[in-house]
Formats: structure tokens, C-alpha cells, sequence
């Protein structure tokens, strides 16, 4: 892994684990998914690998350390495997198509890992005997705000980015 990639991987890591925080203070936290919006970012400028790795790491340890997610019901589990597909997944379209806009491979990956999410999430819920197509429809429908929040944020972020980087070359 390239000195560049940790730098990302270690800044937008803390950004995911202090998000939530403060979004959640005031009560925000999951109606935004506040530690989405460094997790998906952080995909458009790394490796697939590392981001994937970060997106992974982050939620569990964001578990461990704060309770937020919650290991049980498995919450942070689930999201560690929705951002670390997302994150793979951003990292693969970007290098295999790079010349699809920014902000369809973010909304094809977005639907993609809310899929995935619910799918999990259902399969949870039917192990735990809970409602399951209940839990998995409003997990799907308490998200919106956040894809919108991602949707209008990440491209921006990326072509700041993007400029900054031609600009030191």
C-alpha cells in the first residue's frame, strides 16, 4: 500500500469514527449514516483493496469503541460488509470505466449496497425471529436522507479533489 493510500485510509477513517459522534449528539446518526459519507469518498481516491479494508475496519472499531454501531443486533457487522462492497466496488468501476461520471457509479454503488444491506439485515431479523421484511423496508426507507446528503456532497468532494491533484503535477 502506496504512503498516499494510509494518509487517506488513516484521515477518512478518523473522519468516519468522528462523524457519527457529532451527529449523533444531535440525533442525526442514522436518519444521515454520517460514517457513509468519508467511507464512499475515501473509495474515489485510494486503491479498491485499501478502501475496502477501511470500510471494513472502521465500523467494527467505531463498535467496539462507542457502541455505535451496535454488535448486537449485528448493525455493525452488517455496515462493515455494505462499505467495504461499496467501497470495492466504487474502486473497481473507477478504474475499469473511467469515464463514467462520478455521481452514477456513487448512485449505482449506493443502490447496490442498500440492497445488499437490506438483504442482510432481512437475513438477520428471520435468524432473530423479528419482522424481517419490516427491519430490512425501514432500513431502506430511514436511509434516503443520507443517499441524498452522499449524492450532493461526494461528487463535489471528488472534484476538489480531483483539481487539487492536477494542480501539483
Amino acid at each position: 500500500m502506496k504512503p498516499r493510500d494510509l494518509a487517506y485510509c488513516g484521515i477518512f477513517g478518523a473522519a468516519a469514527l468522528l462523524l457519527p459522534v457529532i451527529f449523533h449528539v444531535l440525533h442525526l446518526g442514522h436518519v444521515f449514516m454520517p460514517m457513509y459519507l468519508p467511507l464512499v469518498t475515501l473509495a474515489f481516491f485510494v486503491r479498491p483493496g485499501a478502501a475496502a479494508l477501511t470500510a471494513l475496519v472502521v465500523p467494527i472499531l467505531s463498535g467496539a469503541a462507542t457502541g455505535m454501531p451496535p454488535f448486537m443486533p449485528p448493525i455493525a457487522l452488517t455496515m462493515a460488509l455494505e462499505l467495504a462492497l461499496m467501497a470495492l466496488l466504487i474502486g473497481v468501476l473507477r478504474r475499469g470505466f473511467p469515464v463514467l461520471p462520478v455521481w452514477l457509479v456513487l448512485a449505482f454503488t449506493l443502490v447496490i449496497g442498500r440492497a445488499v444491506s437490506a438483504g442482510l439485515l432481512y437475513g438477520v431479523a428471520h435468524v432473530m425471529e423479528l419482522p424481517a421484511g419490516f427491519v430490512a423496508g425501514i432500513s431502506l426507507i430511514s436511509g434516503w436522507p443520507g443517499l441524498a446528503l452522499m449524492l450532493a456532497v461526494i461528487p463535489q468532494i471528488v472534484r476538489l479533489g480531483t483539481n487539487q491533484s492536477e494542480g501539483r503535477q
